[in-house]
């Protein structure tokens, strides 16, 4: 039996890569489809695996999933109790947004941080294409990114298609000997990114449309690529909505900073923040001490958790 890392999924093989050897194309056994029913991919890219290999073919069988240090999940579809786990033992998430070209909703955002919250991975903003933005949207993005900022939240701004040495420098930074899941809708440039932080990987990229200012899809497949100047990133497709799973209403505020800050003084210790007299949440608001974009947000998902927002 010989033990790897799991460094590609297509569904239903698996690239597992050890130290010293080639990456070794695997299936899983059926067991842990019997196990994991609830999930749309029982093994995931990221997962320490334990393998044996058929002589004759050259292919293995991934025979036991090593204890996971984390992962990150979403419901797989609208009211589905399936879940897809994004990636597995990762050190931080970043999402890559777009004020526009295409659009990057705030609650899309606040689910994704939610999520890393709840799993407790250490999360970064990228808004890419800034190069793009006219003096509306550049006012929009100072904005967001001090409102982030302020709630504890590392943000960065990058224009992937431009020389911008002292943005991709502080990316690289970022990456540098960590485990890194990098996310957002497709069209937001995450593999043009990629490709100018590592030029050597040469993902493919795509155009978005110009009518609709929306992506297509050019990463199929979650895949962890080594870097030069150590660690590794897991490149995921793009996702056009985000369904948190098993994240319960009475915990939600739970995973927003601010509003868990300001919940301590609420009248009631079960206070919902949506109409209870004495709720500090909901004055905090009023006083501009959390965003309207964030109340907004979790407000959405309270009432609308089972959905999945672009």
């Amino acid at each position: 039996m010989k033990e790897g890392v799991v460094i590609k999924s297509t569904g239903s093989w698996y690239n597992v890569k050890t130290d010293d050897e080639p990456s070794v194309s695997c299936k899983i056994k059926g067991r842990f489809r019997l196990d994991e029913l609830k999930s749309t991919n029982p093994v995931a890219v990221g997962d320490r695996v334990a393998y044996s290999v058929d002589a004759a073919t050259g292919t293995g069988v991934i025979e036991e999933i090593k204890e996971r240090q984390n992962f990150i999940v979403r419901r797989a579809s609208n009211l589905s109790k399936q879940t897809q786990i994004l990636a597995a033992n990762i050190d931080q998430a970043i999402i890559v947004a777009t004020i526009n070209y295409p659009v990057t909703t705030p609650v899309f955002i606040d689910r994704f941080l939610a999520t890393a919250e709840a799993y407790d991975i250490p999360t970064t903003i990228i808004f890419n294409k800034v190069d793009r933005y006219d003096h509306f949207h550049k006012d929009q993005l100072h904005e967001i990114v001090e409102m982030y900022e302020m709630i504890g939240y590392n943000v960065l701004t990058t224009s992937a298609k431009h020389d911008d040495d002292e943005s991709l420098e502080k990316v690289k930074s970022l990456l540098n000997d960590k485990v890194s899941l990098v996310a957002g809708h497709s069209g937001v440039g995450k593999s043009t990114l990629i490709n100018r932080v590592e030029p050597s990987l040469n993902l493919k990229t795509g155009r978005i449309s110009d009518r609709h200012h929306t992506g297509r899809h050019t990463t199929t497949f979650a895949e962890m690529h080594p870097l030069s100047f150590g660690g590794y990133i897991i490149d995921t497709p793009g996702i056009r909505g985000f369904g948190l799973f098993n994240i319960e209403k009475e915990e939600l505020a739970h995973y927003f900073r601010e509003i868990f800050k300001a919940a301590s003084n609420c009248r009631y210790y079960n206070c919902t923040h949506l109409h209870e007299p004495g709720c500090a949440v909901k004055e905090a608001l009023e006083r501009g001490e959390i965003a309207s974009s964030r109340y907004n947000s979790y407000v959405s998902i309270f009432l609308n958790r089972d959905e999945k927002y672009r």
